[in-house]
């Protein structure tokens, strides 16, 4: 029997979370390797056709796998990653020019973002002195030691991939597919999740929950999963 949309909280449609992504967007993505991408989100930004994007993550993923699909289809005009190497094509774009690629040290990425998402305004970090990682950034001296000031990281949307959400956008993920989606979550002006599994109110364990629902604005469901829009 079908029942009756009584409360959708932050549910929406891809519709909707596309609406929210445009040409020239500062974009931040969960996930390593692929895994922990939103999948469904990904294919409709690129179905979409939005480019020039400057995107924020772990790394390039696969050529067709993640966040890899808008890489190689040339999608980015720049992107800010701890590393490239599993996308050829990044290289390749990189090689060329055609998109510009920052590289930052994955534990540094990790907490630049979590400093964008929490207000802090810099981390103080030796890592990447005397090398091509300094290049263009302030040095602050502190006990007589130096260290390179290393910027947060924010971005206009954040999209991440949660196993289970609630209708109020509290998330649970799948095992490693955690990484680094819950700092991502935090950093983004309007953060996006998609899951596999909405749940009404009261359904998640709280001990559960990784990332509350204060930090999303908008939950929808992965393409082909089954979930309820209504509850008793």
């Amino acid at each position: 029997m079908k029942k009756t949309i009584r409360n959708a909280g932050k549910v929406g449609t891809l519709k909707e979370a596309l609406s929210r992504i445009h040409d020239q967007s500062i974009l931040m993505y969960g996930g390593f390797g692929g895994v922990g991408n939103p999948p469904t989100l990904i294919q409709g930004i690129y179905e979409k056709g939005v480019k020039e994007l400057t995107l924020i993550g772990n790394d390039a993923g696969f050529p067709e796998i993640g966040i890899g699909k808008l890489v190689s289809r040339r999608r980015a005009k720049k992107l800010i990653a701890s590393h490239i190497g599993s996308n050829p094509a990044a290289g390749q774009l990189m090689a060329t020019g055609e998109m510009d690629v920052e590289f930052s040290p994955q534990g540094i990425l990790a907490e630049r973002i979590r400093a964008g998402g929490v207000g802090i305004e810099g981390i103080l970090t030796d890592i990447g002195l005397g090398s091509m990682v300094e290049e263009g950034k302030q040095k602050v001296t502190v006990n007589e030691k130096e260290f390179l000031l290393e910027l947060p990281l924010k971005a206009d949307v954040s999209i991440v991939h949660a196993k289970k959400a609630d209708i109020y956008g509290n998330l649970i993920y799948d095992k490693s597919a955690r990484n680094t989606n819950p700092l991502v979550a935090m950093a983004g002006e309007f953060t996006i999740a998609e899951a596999d599994e909405i749940v009404g109110p009261g359904e998640l364990d709280p001990e559960c929950i990784v990332t509350p629902g204060v930090f999303v604005d908008l939950v929808i469901p992965s393409e082909g999963v089954n979930w309820k829009w209504a509850w008793e």
